[in-house]
């Protein structure tokens, strides 16, 4: 245990409760040892933001549907819930669905960072952790995640991009997509015909964040496909370039 957690007495471990008032823009972290909770809280204090810590996920999804939080960082071993299952219920909540997540947890294999992904993770922290990086990791979701200045929207074929509105909608019916997958879908149709290498899209897309490897890229295109694509294994939006990446056509306009 670190020096920063080891004043702390067993009178005072506890997780703040869930019904504790909150302001706007607050970040919601879901972790049941409360050592470790309480370091999450005093160092994202420390960095200037708002904190409100819950032991068990019970009540914080009703919260966090009315406060709208800035981001989630989900431990995934806990007492009934897991956080893998609180991220798949923010990710199909209409309020919620374009909240960042990041996971922070000591499940830290392949196939557990893999499985994070599928489920939306922006971000993917693995026990024991530098409470400096978190809080860097932290601002680097917030910046790749905040809507951009000029918004625009971007039509091809049936599919149609809101900057706006943050949102996609194939044959005017609004499609369900994680801030990341947004985020990958917009940048490659802002740049139509170009082709991206994957180390590229990871640079553009994810920046600094270490958890994301080449394989992250396949499983976020794979997953836009199923979404967008009239056949996901004839996509003609999302180009395979065999032995360089990804890129995407505007073929779809003739055939619309």
């Amino acid at each position: 245990m670190s020096a920063d957690v080891s004043v702390v007495t067993k009178t005072e471990r506890r997780a703040v409760p869930a019904r504790t008032a909150v302001k706007p823009g607050v970040i919601f972290v879901l972790e049941d040892d409360p050592d470790i909770l309480r370091l999450i809280q005093h160092h994202l204090k420390l960095a200037n933001f708002e904190v409100v810590g819950f032991g068990s996920s019970a009540g914080m999804l009703e919260q966090a549907a009315r406060t709208q939080p800035l981001l989630f960082i989900l431990d995934i071993m806990l007492p009934g819930e897991s956080g893998l299952d609180v991220c798949r219920r923010v990710r199909q909540s209409h309020k919620l669905e374009m909240t960042p997540v990041m996971f922070l947890t000591a499940k830290g294999e392949e196939s557990d960072r893999v499985a994070g992904l599928e489920l939306g993770a922006d971000d993917y922290v693995v026990k024991p952790f530098s409470p400096r990086e978190l809080v860097a990791r932290i601002r680097a979701v917030l910046r790749r995640t905040q809507r951009p200045e000029k918004p625009a929207v971007i039509k091809v074929g049936a599919l149609e991009i809101n900057g706006e509105a943050m949102s996609i909608s194939v044959n005017g019916q609004l499609v369900s997509t994680t801030p990341t997958e947004y985020r990958l879908l917009e940048y490659l149709a802002s740049h139509v015909g170009r082709v991206f290498t994957r180390d590229q899209l990871l640079d553009a897309v994810w920046r600094d964040s270490h958890f994301v490897t080449l394989r992250s890229i396949d499983v976020f295109v794979r997953r836009l496909r199923e979404k967008i694509e009239p056949d996901p294994e004839r996509p003609v939006y999302l180009k395979t370039v065999r032995g360089v990446g990804y890129r995407f056509d505007r073929s779809a306009d003739t055939a619309a």
